[in-house]
């Protein structure tokens, strides 16, 4: 989407992305019919290989998405692996309301963090809810539903059981869903512990070798434990298959590799200007690196992204009247602030932030909160990202960071 407007060409494009060929199209609707044209280019030449026209009715969307994405593989003689990334079930005729209000929760599911903040998740499900409504067997509005009380400011018991519930009920609809697995998998680190869920992300990215988020998803769990090298090859792999998007610069950031992570952010956020947490983790590594006021530059867009500008406002003009540390705890004042009224739950970027100002028992306290409260954490950095987290490595010699590890279940 970020090339609609673009007045680059179509070479220059592809050398962005890192590929041979260009897939372009239109999608047009009317009524209950929706006609999609595609045609296949090869970039280096501009020269157009093939093209087709497609039209259905609105309930047999998945379909068309099928069989467009098929006749493109031909094209290209592509060998496909025994199941594509749509599961079968997603092929049966879909209710056109559903699907109405199905993409109008994807539309606003997208734009928390991205100058929004947490009411277009509540508005994000209340859609998702209502295509459920329309079709409760339409087991993609239950994936929707579970992202929609995910990565929230501060979450309850209740929206993890929301997510639970409803992940299991795509399970049930559609059981080669990898999305639900994933989503799955989180709750079994947390009942049954890191060798049990290990099984499981290993078993789905076997399931579904073509996701990109099932190979993140296991990256970012083996960084947690700290294999690093191990979750490096899985973020590569979902890199490949989903280059328009960053997946290499969180494990990058943890690996302490902070140029490389730069450079990788700053890439894709001329792509995504607007993603906020993009900007937060271009923030830790600019902070990290030294580069303190470009860092705080991207707290700040950040929370203004996450709709919290005068948060931001505060911390930027800290830093410009005094410096660094004081912006830095500007930011722990700010978060503690907003945390006392419900409205965001942190306490691991709080201990990041205490750290960084060589509080460590105020830092060790947040810690403790993150273990005690960890159904509150959502958006924030969870509790188990700590023995990987850099912007603790000055407590790690501490006794007290080697207990809350053992606690947390986080291996040795």
């Amino acid at each position: 989407m970020q090339y609609k407007q673009t007045k680059k060409s179509l070479p220059e494009i592809a050398r962005e992305l890192g590929v041979d060929g260009i897939v372009e199209g239109t999608v047009q609707r009317s009524g209950d019919r929706v006609r999609v044209t595609a045609q296949l280019i090869h970039a280096a030449s501009d020269k157009h290989l093939w093209a087709s026209s497609y039209e259905r009715n609105m309930s047999e969307f998945f379909a068309l998405e099928r069989a467009v994405a098929e006749d493109v593989a031909h094209q290209i003689q592509a060998t496909l692996t025994t199941r594509s990334s749509l599961s079968a079930s997603q092929y049966r005729p879909t209710n056109p309301t559903a699907l109405e209000a199905y993409l109008q929760g994807n539309y606003h599911l997208n734009k928390y963090g991205r100058g929004s903040g947490e009411q277009e998740k509540k508005t994000a499900a209340e859609y998702f809810q209502q295509a459920i409504d329309a079709d409760p067997n339409f087991a993609a509005a239950y994936i929707g539903m579970a992202h929609a009380h995910n990565d929230l400011p501060q979450s309850s018991r209740e929206d993890w059981t929301i997510i639970r519930t409803a992940a299991g009920k795509a399970l049930e609809l559609d059981p080669n869903s990898s999305e639900a697995r994933t989503l799955l998998a989180g709750f079994k680190w947390r009942d049954s512990g890191w060798q049990e869920a290990e099984k499981e992300y290993r078993g789905i990215v076997v399931l579904d070798p073509n996701s990109a988020e099932a190979h993140e998803q296991f990256c970012e769990f083996l960084g947690e434990i700290g294999r690093l090298d191990e979750a490096w090859t899985e973020c590569q792999i979902a890199q490949e298959l989903d280059p328009n998007n960053d997946h290499l610069a969180a494990i990058l950031y943890f690996r302490g590799e902070y140029d490389r992570a730069i450079a990788v952010l700053r890439m894709t956020i001329e792509r995504h200007p607007d993603d906020g947490g993009l900007h937060y983790l271009l923030f830790e590594n600019y902070a990290k690196n030294g580069n303190y006021k470009e860092s705080i530059e991207e707290l700040e867009k950040t929370l203004t992204l996450y709709g919290f500008p005068e948060a931001g406002n505060r911390i930027q003009h800290a830093f410009a009247i005094s410096g660094y540390r004081a912006a830095m705890r500007q930011w722990a004042e700010g978060i503690e602030h907003v945390q006392a009224s419900e409205q965001f739950f942190a306490p691991v970027n709080l201990a990041d932030a205490y750290a960084t100002l060589g509080e460590k028992d105020r830092a060790f306290y947040w810690l403790e909160q993150a273990y005690l409260h960890a159904d509150m954490i959502s958006s924030g950095e969870g509790a188990t990202m700590i023995k990987v987290d850099p912007m603790l490595a000055s407590l790690r010699s501490d006794p007290r960071f080697e207990d809350i590890v053992r606690r947390i279940g986080l291996p040795p």
